[in-house]
């Protein structure tokens, strides 16, 4: 997810979204009224990077977080929980209010939920063996990993054993808690600390307003 941060620069943009739009995603995020305008310079450079229409399609989604358009599991999972409405684009209200879950200052118990949802390939409200692998193999084929069937089934196996207190089989949302609470690095990933200094890698967007952070 750096990726995501690290591969944007800064541009002269003037424009903005409506008046009152940054002023309503400031009160339902950690962000201030600056950071979501500045966000916006952020969400034009993504939705233009290969179809210009306002809206970030999944392949301009994908090179900015592994600079690849080649299908990945994980950045594909990503795009689907930032897809609120289902219809295939990233609007901004959309990328504001996922992406604000990524903030140092967001709720820990909103981090643990959304990676549970992202674990939960099938949307079943569990995260099943098969789910879990599927995801092991995609987070290391991520970093450039590449480990034998052996030593993945036993990274596997270890999670279950310790996830899957209930023994049915499947690490429901109460388990997965639990889970990492006693393993609280599993939701390092949830946290962009560039996400603190977003006005700072946008100054240019950063404009007088009225309303106070």
């Amino acid at each position: 997810m750096n990726a995501f941060m690290g591969c944007l620069c800064s541009k002269k943009v003037r424009r903005k979204p409506g008046d009152k739009e940054p002023i309503v995603l400031a009160s339902e995020t950690p962000f201030t009224v600056n950071e979501v305008e500045a966000l916006y310079d952020m969400f034009k450079k993504l939705s233009s990077s290969i179809i210009d229409d306002g809206l970030i399609h999944k392949e301009e989604f994908q090179l900015a977080l592994f600079k690849s358009s080649k299908q990945n599991l994980f950045a594909d999972r990503v795009f689907r929980l930032f897809d609120i409405k289902r219809n295939e684009v990233i609007e901004f209200g959309e990328f504001v209010r996922s992406l604000s879950i990524f903030h140092p200052d967001a709720p820990e118990a909103d981090k643990v939920a959304f990676l549970f949802r992202l674990y939960d390939l099938r949307q079943t409200g569990y995260i099943e063996r098969e789910e879990l692998k599927e995801m092991v193999m995609a987070r290391l084929g991520e970093n450039g990993l590449s480990l034998s069937d052996d030593v993945v089934e036993s990274i596997v196996e270890k999670t279950m054993m310790e996830a899957d207190t209930k023994r049915d089989g499947k690490i429901d949302e109460e388990e997965w808690r639990e889970f990492v609470k006693k393993n609280p690095s599993i939701i390092k990933i949830m946290t962009l600390s560039n996400l603190k200094e977003i006005t700072v890698q946008f100054p240019s967007f950063v404009l007088n307003t009225e309303v106070p952070d």
